[in-house]
């Protein structure tokens, strides 16, 4: 019976591949002849399970852009299945060398200016315009498509692990296009360095009300020489810090972001998400911040949602966002040589998961995650910067062995709460929580996890966390007792208000060492509010997990 099966399969296999061209969908027969394949496949296919995610790109929907804002941001056509080809890696040379936006000369920045002019010149309905590629970011990260093989199941890359592929598809392409735009196949995107000193405030050429590189919907107090904030909060005194202790600042946060806080693949990447998956709502660190928390700096404070960086739905008509995805792209390399890639996926649902965008010759196009692991294969690469962030491992605000008898003294006099509870956070919030389950194994990270929360309400929303914090002078991520950050751009889905119940998970098993708390029964574990809007907050509890 099995040999039946598979002469079959087969030979329909062979019928379809005669047609030559390669379909989205092809048709109500093909169709129906594909699902058969898939079930007949079970037995053979890890359990007869593919939840690789792919986008149904007849299947696209207004969404929200804000919980309060319905948006529609389909393309022309839909509708209509479009004939795509596979992704082929390119000519290996010449190779587009990235380089800080801060360094450009003003021969690239000319060059740069015209590709990006001739994109805003072209008309809606050619997929290489500004406009057209904005969209894409609105699309794929607002639910406006379903999945492909989850009938009804919205896809949305943010908050996953699909987040670092997803983006550098979009930037690669989308640079492909700028570069044809003017015959320059060695053109390469800028990448805006806000890890480093000299790169931490907006590039100049960003701010020219001449040039294309414009945008009028962002916050102007944080034009140059303003200093980025990479753990902002749009209800901070603004500046919170001297351009001084701001820097010492960023380099502190991105230590905790890029190392100590990211020292499993789950940390940095974000949780796993699979064809069907409702649960997967926890974003890596780097994507909830500096991600996060850049893209509520640079948008307009004058907007609901500080529009356009500030929400995802708008974020890509800025110009500026393509230098500050190109520093995403280029810091998730970063992480993968500082952990000499032993913590890459490979995962095959991921690995084959895939995207369709349209390249420089107006090909639709279908690449898969596997295909854009290796950039060397993809054409480009980045100039090398220095990493400062990597020498700026935070010291206690105070010695662990006064913290301890401060600590002791504030939970006699002050008991705190279990870390069972359900609390909305409109205050700052510590709590006990026990550490009684011990590591299994040296490599095993220790976590301290907020669970069960749920944000209700339109705004950004921001919390820190802090791990056995004894003075509430020196909150700051520049001390040891930072743990992380909860930063969250709401917005997305075709339901309204997301109330779906998220996690945050953060590493500090370096944390606990530095503090001297890494043999201690229990913690504290403080969180503290950022925004007023984290009175529409709500928390179930904090406990401790470890990952292997």
């Amino acid at each position: 019976m099995a040999e039946k099966k598979w002469i079959l399969i087969l030979s329909l296999t062979f019928i379809i591949a005669v047609s030559q061209v390669h379909h989205l969908y092809m048709g109500e027969l093909t169709s129906i002849m594909l699902e058969k394949l898939q079930q007949w496949r079970k037995p053979f296919n890890n359990g007869g399970k593919n939840l690789a995610i792919g986008p149904n790109l007849t299947a696209c929907h207004s969404s929200y852009g804000r919980p309060d804002l319905l948006v529609y941001c389909c393309p022309p056509g839909f509708q209509n299945p479009v004939p795509f080809t596979d992704f082929k890696f390119p000519d290996p040379s010449p190779v587009r060398v990235r380089r800080p936006a801060h360094l450009l000369n003003e021969s690239f920045i000319a060059k740069y200016n015209k590709a990006l002019s001739i994109m805003k010149s072209l008309p809606y309905d050619d997929p290489r315009s500004f406009h057209r590629q904005a969209n894409l970011h609105c699309q794929f990260c607002t639910g406006a498509y379903e999945m492909l093989n989850s009938s009804g199941s919205e896809l949305n890359i943010h908050r996953t692990w699909m987040f670092f592929p997803w983006h550098r598809m979009m930037i690669y392409f989308h640079e492909r296009i700028l570069g044809s735009l003017i015959g320059d196949d060695t053109f390469a995107l800028p990448f805006w360095a806000w890890d480093i000193p000299d790169g931490m405030t907006i590039p100049d050429f960003y701010v020219d009300k001449s040039s294309p590189f414009f945008h009028s919907q962002r916050d102007f107090s944080h034009f140059p020489p303003r200093v980025a904030d990479l753990d902002y909060s749009p209800d901070d005194n603004d500046p919170r810090f001297d351009r001084k202790e701001q820097t010492e600042t960023n380099l502190a946060f991105m230590y905790n972001r890029m190392v100590s806080g990211a020292k499993k693949t789950e940390l940095f990447m974000g949780c796993t998400y699979k064809a069907g998956d409702k649960n997967c709502d926890s974003p890596g660190t780097i994507e909830s911040a500096p991600h996060n928390t850049l893209h509520t700096w640079i948008g307009s404070g004058l907007n609901p949602g500080r529009e356009d960086m500030g929400k995802f739905y708008s974020a890509a008509k800025d110009p500026v966002f393509y230098a500050h995805h190109s520093n995403i792209d280029r810091l998730w390399e970063v992480w993968r040589d500082i952990n000499d890639r032993k913590l890459d996926i490979d995962d095959s649902d991921w690995l084959n998961s895939f995207f369709l965008f349209y390249d420089e010759n107006l090909n639709l196009v279908k690449i898969k995650v596997k295909d854009v692991l290796d950039i060397t294969k993809l054409g480009y690469s980045y100039e090398e910067v220095h990493r400062p962030w990597l020498n700026h491992r935070p010291p206690p605000s105070v010695p662990p062995e006064q913290a301890r008898r401060i600590t002791n003294l504030k939970q006699n006099e002050n008991p705190v709460f279990s870390s069972d509870f359900r609390r909305v956070l409109d205050g700052k919030l510590t709590v006990t929580v026990n550490r009684s389950v011990k590591r299994e194994k040296v490599d095993e990270e220790e976590t301290v996890v907020v669970y069960g929360i749920v944000v209700r309400g339109n705004e950004y929303v921001k919390f820190d966390v802090y791990v056995n914090l004894s003075d509430d002078t020196k909150i700051n991520p520049k001390f040891r007792e930072f743990a992380g950050t909860f930063a969250y751009i709401p917005g997305g889905g075709r339901g309204g208000p997301n109330l779906k119940k998220m996690k945050l998970k953060l590493g500090i098993s370096e944390l606990l060492k530095d503090l001297k708390a890494d043999e201690d029964e229990s913690i504290w574990v403080t969180l503290v509010p950022r925004t007023t809007s984290c009175s529409n907050v709500s928390i179930e509890g904090i406990k401790i997990e470890y990952i292997k």
